[in-house]
């Protein structure tokens, strides 16, 4: 297997189709399998990558225990291993907690957005759950907001940062934040509330 990044690839489709309209039914369906199968404890890129949850994920994938024991009857390695030797450009994920929108609970509706592109200012902006409202929350207290950079070549998410000036947070590389301290934060979904981790 050879990884292009910056390769073309085209996609060509019958006029009728065979199967349901609900292409992104299936689409996700097929992705799931793949990544049951194959992703061992990397399978969460593909449910974050489709806004899925892990749990009840809404889409029955189906029995994929013959695919499984295909795997292992083939001696396949582990997707880590592909991930290390094949494509050590992938960014890895998966310290992930948490992935999806913050919603504001004081103006319904609106959620954390990236706003514009060259601007690093968090803004709130109605819900329309695309990249630029994902955020991802992972297990050393970073909340990383807009869309995943798949590999090292892609632009990767920002860094929701407070300066503790009592300012509105920014966004910034996360590995250009000068206090480390100033890109933590404390979530809790029951509370439903943010907070900045104060520094040791």
């Amino acid at each position: 297997m050879e990884v292009l990044p910056c390769s073309r690839v085209a996609h060509i489709e019958r006029s009728k189709k065979p199967y349901n309209n609900d292409i992104d039914y299936y689409a996700k369906r097929n992705a799931l399998r793949a990544a049951e199968v194959w992703m061992d404890d990397f399978k969460s890129h593909v449910y974050m990558a489709w806004n899925i949850p892990m749990t009840n994920p809404g889409v029955d994938f189906g029995d994929v225990s013959e695919r499984l024991a295909l795997r292992q009857r083939l001696k396949c390695r582990s997707f880590k291993w592909y991930l290390e030797n094949v494509y050590p450009e992938m960014r890895i994920y998966n310290n992930t907690l948490t992935y999806g929108e913050v919603r504001n609970s004081k103006a319904t509706g609106y959620c954390l957005d990236q706003g514009a592109e060259d601007d690093d200012r968090a803004i709130l902006y109605p819900c329309h759950g695309m990249s630029s409202q994902l955020v991802r929350y992972s297990a050393d207290g970073l909340l990383q907001l807009g869309p995943l950079g798949s590999t090292a070549f892609l632009p990767d998410s920002k860094c929701l940062v407070d300066d503790g000036r009592g300012r509105t947070p920014t966004l910034k590389r996360c590995e250009d934040v000068a206090r480390p301290s100033q890109r933590l934060w404390d979530f809790t979904q029951v509370s439903g509330g943010v907070l900045r981790q104060e520094a040791p």
